[in-house]
């Protein structure tokens, strides 16, 4: 290719889509190449639950607020629906209250309600079960259906921002203004490798060595359960699964309770995330394996927890369940990595399952490093 780009991005997931938007903003002219035709990885086999609500606290869930926001400013001129907002949380344990309690207590409960059992079944009374002891109610969650919302983002920044894509050719060498493809070589002055889940490929020396490891999924597509969902539900089990609720002092507590009852579903990193598409379907789930490589299989036992944990949050019956799915991503021990293999190059990947929620704060950040400015610490 003769054209000569500011900057080369090599992967077309929700980083690379957000290190595209970012640099498009600063007037860049930008090409993004991955190996596939189109995006078929962790980015579209997820909820789409762009979640801000029990993020971990500070640089976590400061990126989730910005993210959300930038998602708002992009959904509708990208042809995005925003088919839910919220968060609805319904806990049956008294330790979970209690972590609710300080949850609301700390500066990520503001514009939040803690909700009374009655208030609760009068909020959503189709979705608060009968061993409901509280539920949370946020303001500032948003939900989109990845499997569209992806591709949608990718034809806006190629329209709107004039962002080029180099569709089924693998990036072998990146070595800045030389990029070499299987279609050929790609000028451009400077590059971001956005990697995902995959450790062995360009800049495998430094992620190798940078203690991760890659978790797979299981989820389900569920018939539409007849009613319509207040918002994106959750529940006990997501307490002790998402930081901004496991780092408080109150849930060392749940931790045990949830040990004693729901010991196979904390073994096989089992907890409620339940959404709506627009026909009214549900996609519901989720687990974590954690393996050098996963394997390609879905437990039913493990969907059956999952389904299980639906029935008891919302004391509603699973629908049948129309699809089944695994997904795998990359985990490790921050929720981000950015690294300079070249001086004009870098590395970017998020390492803690939350891609949806804060790849567009976290592509602003890997800009600004990139061009050296100014970033937080990860």
């Amino acid at each position: 290719m003769s054209e000569h780009y500011d900057l080369a991005i090599v992967g077309a997931g929700i980083v690379g889509l957000g290190c595209a938007l970012a640099a498009a903003k600063r007037g860049l002219r930008v090409i993004v190449i991955d190996r596939n035709a189109q995006a078929d990885g962790a980015s579209i086999r997820n909820f789409g639950f762009v979640t801000v609500t029990g993020q971990q606290r500070g640089l976590v869930w400061n990126r989730a607020r910005r993210s959300r926001d930038l998602w708002l400013e992009i959904a509708a001129p990208a042809g995005i629906e925003v088919l839910q907002r919220g968060l609805f949380m319904p806990v049956r344990r008294a330790e979970a209250v209690g972590v609710l309690e300080e949850f609301m207590a700390t500066e990520m409960g503001h514009g939040c309600e803690l909700l009374t059992p009655s208030e609760a079944a009068a909020r959503a009374p189709e979705v608060t079960g009968p061993k409901t002891q509280a539920a949370l109610w946020s303001p500032h969650d948003l939900r989109v259906e990845s499997r569209s919302a992806i591709p949608l983002l990718a034809r806006y920044l190629e329209r709107e921002h004039g962002v080029t894509f180099l569709r089924e050719a693998a990036a072998l060498a990146v070595e800045p203004p030389h990029i070499l493809t299987g279609r050929g070589e790609v000028l451009a002055d400077r590059a971001i490798i956005c990697p995902g889940d995959d450790f062995s490929g360009l800049g495998a020396d430094i992620l190798q060595n940078a203690g991760l490891i890659r978790s797979k999924l299981q989820m389900l597509r569920l018939a539409a359960p007849g009613v319509t969902l207040p918002a994106p539900i959750m529940s006990d089990l997501g307490l002790v699964r998402y930081d901004g609720y496991s780092e408080l002092p109150a849930a060392a507590a749940l931790r045990v309770r949830l040990e004693e009852e729901q010991g196979e579903e904390l073994a096989n990193g089992v907890h409620l995330i339940a959404v709506q598409s627009a026909d009214g379907t549900l996609v519901v789930g989720d687990s974590h394996h954690e393996r050098t490589t996963p394997d390609p299989f879905a437990s039913e036992a493990v969907n059956q927890l999952i389904l299980a944990e639906w029935s008891a949050a919302t004391g509603q019956p699973a629908p049948t369940v129309l699809e089944r799915w695994t997904g795998t991503y990359a985990r490790g021990p921050e929720p981000s990595l950015i690294a300079a293999p070249h001086a004009r190059v870098r590395l970017a990947l998020i390492t803690a399952g939350n891609g949806a929620s804060t790849a567009f704060a976290f592509a602003e950040e890997v800009l600004a490093n990139l061009f050296e400015e100014n970033t937080p610490n990860d």
